[in-house]
């Protein structure tokens, strides 16, 4: 799952357009690549991100919450197929991204315009097709709108999240100890009470986002980024010293689950909308790709490697997310915290795009002393809406599934081949990328459709679960 880069002044940059002066644009109006590259060099040495910077950020947004997840997206679908699965989806990721940054760059080329986001690239792509013309600003609202279900997805599963682990760190308070040299295999259940804790959360997350100006939430990020840092480490150093022998699991899972394999896997993978921001903030953009492909090499080997992993520790008992099977002691206790601090605060940065999508069109329809007023009202809604989903869907690895079969399929891998083709339908391309492009596109259609109906029958099948058993325990 991806995270939410922010530019210089810490403010978030998701599927924006890189800001530019106008006198920067006309420029470049109609200027070439080397052209484009010459002015890039030139205005944008000074305000740009470094190669390194950049590398920096796209590990930060393709790593997340659907990284703690992928030891159970392995145990759907098997030891063998989960990891060789989890590799051939990071190299069609890896291509469906890109292939959106050299659709960017030849509309941008045809336009005259230096950088172009993910609704851009939608919209022009259709309006290089005459039969497409009429409805490519509907175009850009699909992206949008895919794009708000995306984050807030995302802060249903930091709900579900944070109160599953804390829940746990609560329980467990009067058993746990100093000994952490003890393998142990089970792992608690959310059971209905966890939301409980998604209501204690909601207050605080509320008077999070409304921060004035997430650069004040800058140090606490800061922070939070460490402590994950520090806290997968010691995830990976337990889960490589606690490997059974013999390792005897299953090396294919069940076929009618690996829909959700799939469901987890693409929501992991689902960095594509921070590739274009990305770019366009780049010092040198014609570095990007060396970016793109080396970090998602590194994003890629820690997903496989975690993956398997885990689920090689923990076996079959291994929970939604891997945090919930550490040992009872303190200090993985104190990971599990950091983990949840860090998710805290990044829960105001995913937040920003559908804020920043809804609430100035409501507010542009209001007086001035209502604006606040407002933005605020809207702000507060859109935390209870994603308080409340969590809370009727209280089940981590269901609802990171659904989130990934739904919005990350579409953003990720029904998109990126589709609009290549229309991108290029007046220029021509070859027979066998048109088939390739289409495969892509129908394997994530295919993902879409069967991983959402097994997430919501699975939902669904757990939550009658659950009404029997607090039936059958208030009798």
């Amino acid at each position: 799952m991806g995270d939410i880069i922010t530019d210089q002044d810490n403010v978030p940059f998701y599927g924006e357009q890189t800001p530019v002066e106008e006198s920067d644009v006309s420029s470049v109006h109609g200027a070439g690549p080397s052209e484009r590259q010459d002015h890039y060099e030139r205005f944008g040495s000074k305000k740009g991100t470094t190669f390194f910077q950049t590398l920096i950020h796209l590990l930060k947004g393709n790593i997340g919450t659907g990284l703690l997840g992928l030891p159970l997206a392995i145990k759907n679908a098997g030891l063998v197929v989960g990891p060789i699965s989890l590799f051939v989806m990071g190299i069609v990721a890896v291509h469906c991204m890109s292939v959106l940054v050299k659709c960017s760059h030849h509309l941008g080329n045809k336009l005259g315009k230096p950088s172009l986001n993910y609704g851009d690239v939608m919209e022009q792509s259709m309006e290089n097709v005459s039969c497409l013309r009429r409805y490519s600003v509907w175009g850009r609202h699909v992206v949008n709108l895919f794009l708000i279900v995306t984050q807030l997805g995302f802060c249903c599963v930091y709900f579900v999240f944070l109160s599953d682990n804390v829940k746990q760190v609560v329980e467990a308070a009067n058993g746990t100890t100093v000994n952490c040299h003890i393998n142990q295999t089970s792992v608690m259940v959310p059971s209905f009470d966890s939301r409980l804790y998604m209501l204690c959360f909601l207050p605080f997350i509320i008077l999070l986002v409304f921060t004035p100006n997430l650069k004040y939430l800058a140090p606490f990020s800061l922070v939070a980024n460490l402590a994950m840092c520090a806290s997968l480490s010691l995830i990976y150093w337990y889960s490589i010293l606690h490997i059974p022998t013999p390792v005897n699991l299953p090396y294919v899972g069940i076929p009618k689950d690996y829909p959700l394999f799939f469901g987890t896997a693409i929501f992991a993978f689902e960095g594509i909308g921070v590739v274009l921001p990305l770019e366009n903030k780049m010092q040198k953009p014609h570095q990007f790709r060396l970016v793109l492909y080396l970090g998602m090499a590194m994003v890629s080997f820690l997903y496989i490697s975690l993956g398997t992993i885990g689920y090689l520790c923990f076996g079959n008992v291994i929970g939604a997310s891997i945090t919930l099977n550490l040992p009872n002691c303190w200090m993985y206790q104190v990971v599990k915290l950091l983990y949840c601090g860090g998710i805290f605060f990044t829960y105001a940065l995913q937040f920003y795009v559908p804020a920043d999508i809804i609430t100035p069109t409501a507010v542009a329809r209001v007086g001035e002393r209502w604006k606040l007023p407002v933005d605020l009202l809207i702000r507060t809604a859109l935390v209870i809406f994603t308080c409340l989903l969590a809370i009727l869907i209280p089940e981590l690895d269901l609802v990171i599934s659904l989130v990934g079969s739904i919005s990350s399929s579409a953003l990720a891998l029904i998109f990126p081949p589709l609009l290549q083709i229309l991108a290029y339908h007046d220029d021509g391309l070859s027979r066998w990328v048109v088939l390739k492009n289409c495969l892509i596109s129908l394997v994530g259609i295919v993902g879409f459709v069967a991983g959402t109906y097994v997430s919501i029958e699975q939902i669904i099948a757990r939550s009658r679960l659950r009404s029997s058993s607090a039936f059958f325990e208030s009798t």
